[in-house]
């Protein structure tokens, strides 16, 4: 079946679903829309994502928004490697320590909140510097005493959803200069992750920046 993404080269969201397409080895067309250009809410990424946010994973001319979504179609479709614990207590604790971020601390440092925090409130950049940080240490200070403790990932012995949460979380910490030395366990599964083929082939400097 053709597969395509509506993507961009930074998008955490995005990068989550770029990872498990190489995880699991799917053949896929990039759709690049360029968020700081504000294509995401033109009518072209609307018909698609009515939302005009990203991404969008378009299958036979069906859509399937939000990450978490399009990670969990994913696994149904292509089960191999999983990404979700068969057992449902193991399943609800890694899709807890995903949430942390993909729920608490993705939606509000995401790129329109900021600028509302800009348009609105008159924040400067410093301001908004510090309320990016703000919340990625409260969700990091969290999913830090959430880590299993035998690792070497997030999902343990292998990568897992939360770690496909992680991995573009901790990319946009050291951007924001979030300090990082409280949080050996999640620096560790996010250096585990970085080390496999498909996450090096998800990360933005591998990706094209193209516009929509």
């Amino acid at each position: 079946m053709p597969i395509r993404l509506h993507d961009y080269w930074r998008s955490s969201a995005a990068y989550r679903v770029r990872i498990a397409l190489h995880l699991k080895r799917v053949a896929y067309e990039s759709v690049p829309i360029d968020l700081l250009t504000g294509a995401q809410r033109g009518d072209a990424n609307r018909a698609v994502q009515p939302q005009g946010l990203l991404p969008a994973l378009v299958v036979d001319g069906i859509a399937i928004t939000q990450s978490l979504a399009i990670l969990d179609w994913l696994d149904a479709v292509y089960p191999d490697p999983p990404l979700y614990p068969r057992d449902p207590l193991a399943r609800a604790q890694t899709l807890a320590r995903a949430l942390v971020i993909a729920a608490d601390i993705h939606p509000i440092d995401n790129l329109r909140v900021l600028k509302r925090l800009e348009t609105q409130f008159g924040a400067d950049q410093p301001a908004k510097d510090d309320w990016y940080r703000h919340w990625v240490i409260a969700g990091f200070d969290a999913l830090e005493a959430m880590a299993p403790a035998d690792g070497p990932f997030l999902g343990g012995a292998a990568p897992d959803v939360a770690d496909l949460c992680l991995v573009p979380q901790m990319y946009n910490a050291r951007r924001f200069a979030v300090p990082l030395a409280a949080y050996p366990r999640l620096v560790a599964a996010d250096a585990a992750a970085c080390a496999l083929p498909a996450f090096a082939a998800a990360h933005p400097d591998r990706v094209a920046r193209s516009t929509a």
